[in-house]
Order: C-alpha cells, then sequence, then structure tokens
C-alpha cells in the first residue's frame, strides 16, 4: 500500500444503516468515476430479491467516506463460487480518492474472498487497474454525449438509421412513462424466451422502481391502437440516461418501434437537459453491437478484471459459450409457463 499521512479504516455497510446509506451515496454521486451501479440502493435489491449475500464496503479517511467497493457473493453448483462487484451490473469496481484508499478496498476485498473461499474476485472497471489481473475481453460499451438541442441529435444518427426513427414517426407510434412493470415485463419476458435465454424474475424490476424510485423509468412506445410494441427501463444518473433493460414484441421490427423507442428516449433525455446517452454493454460482434454502432456510437472496451483463487481461466458464463448453445436452444422450445418458473431460479446465480 502506498505511504499515507492519515488513517484509513474499512468498514461493511449495514442494510439497515440508512444514514450510512445517505453518507456513501453522497460520496457516489461526488466522485467523477462513480455509475448508477455503484449506489447503496443495490444492496437492498439484490439481498432482497436473489438472497445474495452483500458486501458494501467503505473507507473513511479522518471520519468522511472516502472510498466505496460493493460486492456480492454468488454461489453456484453450476455457474462457480464468485464475489463480485457487481452482479447485474456492467460496471461496478472501486470508487476512492486515492491510490491509498483504493488499495485497502481491495486488500479488504481479497481478505473477503478468501474467507469466502470464492473461486475469483471480478470487478467490472471502466477504466483498468491492474495489468496483471486476467481479463474478460467480451464486452464493450457505448456512451455519447447529448447534444443541447433535439434536431441536432437527430441529425447525429446515421442516415440509415435516422430513416427508420423516421419509420417509426411516420407510422404514428406514441410513447408514454408508465408508472408500473406490467407492460414492459410482458414485452420483455417474451422477448427473452424468444432468445432462449432465461428472464429475471418481475418482482426484480418492481423492486428497482421501490428503490431508485424516479431515477429508473418505464417508457413503453404503443401502436395507434394502443397496442404495446416494445418498452425500455432506463437509469438515470447525475446527468445520465442508461437504457439497460429492454423488451419488443415480434411486430415491433416491422413497425421500427425499437429505433422509435430509443430516439424517443434520447428525446426526452435532450429535453431535461441530460448531457450523456449510455447504450450500455453489448458483447462484440453480436447483432446489439451492431445496432449500437449503426446509432453512430463508438465501443470503449470493458475491463472485467479477476483476481484468480482456483483455477487458472477467467469464467464464461455468458450465452457467446459453445457449451450453452443446446440449452438455449431447448430453452426456446420449451413452454413460456415453464420459463417463467425455471428462468429466475437459473438467472438469479448468473449475475
Amino acid at each position: 500500500m502506498p505511504d499515507v499521512k492519515y488513517s484509513i479504516t474499512v468498514q461493511r455497510l449495514d442494510l439497515h444503516d440508512s444514514a450510512g446509506a445517505a453518507r456513501w451515496d453522497a460520496f457516489v454521486f461526488d466522485h467523477p468515476q462513480a455509475t448508477f451501479f455503484h449506489r447503496a440502493g443495490w444492496q437492498e435489491v439484490i439481498r432482497g430479491v436473489f438472497r445474495h449475500e452483500t458486501f458494501l464496503l467503505y473507507a473513511e479517511c479522518d471520519g468522511e467516506v472516502c472510498g466505496v467497493l460493493p460486492l456480492a457473493h454468488i454461489k453456484s453448483r453450476l455457474f462457480g463460487n464468485a464475489l463480485s462487484s457487481l452482479p447485474f451490473a456492467v460496471y461496478g469496481g472501486i470508487l476512492a480518492r486515492d491510490e491509498a484508499v483504493a488499495s485497502a478496498l481491495e486488500q479488504e476485498a481479497g481478505r473477503l474472498a478468501v474467507r469466502l473461499g470464492v473461486d475469483h474476485l471480478e470487478l467490472r472497471n471502466r477504466a483498468r487497474r491492474h495489468d496483471d489481473w486476467p481479463i474478460q475481453d467480451l464486452y464493450v460499451t457505448f456512451r455519447k454525449p447529448l447534444a443541447a438541442k433535439e434536431e441536432e441529435n437527430m441529425l447525429a444518427i446515421p442516415r440509415k438509421q435516422r430513416a427508420m426513427v423516421r419509420k417509426g414517426l411516420k407510422g404514428g407510434l406514441s410513447s408514454q412513462i408508465d408508472a408500473s412493470v406490467d407492460r414492459f415485463f410482458s414485452l420483455y419476458a417474451d422477448n427473452m424466451h424468444r432468445h432462449g435465454t432465461p428472464a429475471l424474475p418481475k418482482i426484480y424490476f418492481q423492486e428497482l422502481q421501490r428503490v431508485f424510485g424516479k431515477d429508473c423509468e418505464i417508457l413503453t412506445v404503443c401502436t395507434p391502437e394502443g397496442r404495446p410494441v416494445s418498452s425500455v427501463l432506463s437509469f438515470y444518473f447525475r446527468d445520465e440516461v442508461l437504457p439497460y433493460y429492454a423488451g419488443d414484441d415480434e411486430l415491433a421490427r416491422e413497425l421500427a418501434a425499437n429505433d422509435f423507442k430509443y430516439w424517443e428516449l434520447m428525446r426526452l433525455a435532450c429535453q431535461r437537459g441530460l448531457k450523456v446517452f449510455d447504450y450500455g454493454r453489448s458483447k462484440q460482434n453480436t447483432g446489439s453491437y451492431a445496432f449500437k454502432k449503426n446509432w453512430g456510437f463508438e465501443p470503449a472496451p470493458l475491463y472485467y478484471e479477476y483476481r484468480l483463487f482456483r483455477g487458472q481461466d477467467v469464467p464464461q458464463n455468458n450465452p457467446a459459450n459453445a457449451k450453452y448453445q443446446l440449452l438455449i436452444a431447448a430453452w426456446r422450445r420449451m413452454p413460456a409457463r415453464v420459463v417463467n418458473w425455471l428462468g429466475p431460479k437459473i438467472v438469479r446465480n448468473l449475475g
């Protein structure tokens, strides 16, 4: 650890310590590298919905919060035993005022990993910390500044993609902000089934809305007849909007509803004075990767760093792994009632 002139103590945030959570979030909102996934509310969501043990470590310097590291422990026979910052998040890792604080948090995380007997510690960083740690280089993120005026944002969309947005506009599609997750979840669960992927449980999205309030918002696109065809749940953090979960009806492609949906989200963000549109992560060379590039967004690498305690390889618990292809095909053929019951039991351990 670097030499320091002050005392650093590392503690664990108690789930029921509302004053401590407020101090945690005050530090997060003030830190330039912070993300929505560093917020203390994730502890309540992950423990309440998935029953995973959480370890929100924070450092204090002279009585003030000077660093945070949110962690959760997922232990599964199918997918391994991991301590991660943070499951169900695209970003995570350490936030600290300086390297001494970061080192103190990381050392405590290492001790915790040993005590829990995990296979690995995973930090989902946007910037690399350790050149000698193995990384998962499968994912990239897409972020872009928003222009101040709606017309400028429209013209910034490449011509072919802009034509799809205009198709949705001419088709009479409309958007609404939903108070509940009902319409979103119906589209999301059906969409996940078609793609052969287990869906997260409905209560998870309800808890996201309850815990994060106005910073978790659902926008649903409807046909002129009022039929919901596309929906997105977005997170808001400082001056950024992050569309995070989405679902579409099979009719959405024909109507350009997906394109219209993201334009509406961008347009509303511009009206609210937001500065950054974060399209989130995608696996390289996939359909969602190409879709975001078509909007004029450029990929930036994500550095998911691993400290391995058991085994020699970075885990590959994702659909790109060839060993899951047969399972994906079988999942698509299962009845909806079966996947809706079984899916949450599987996906809770994927993170």
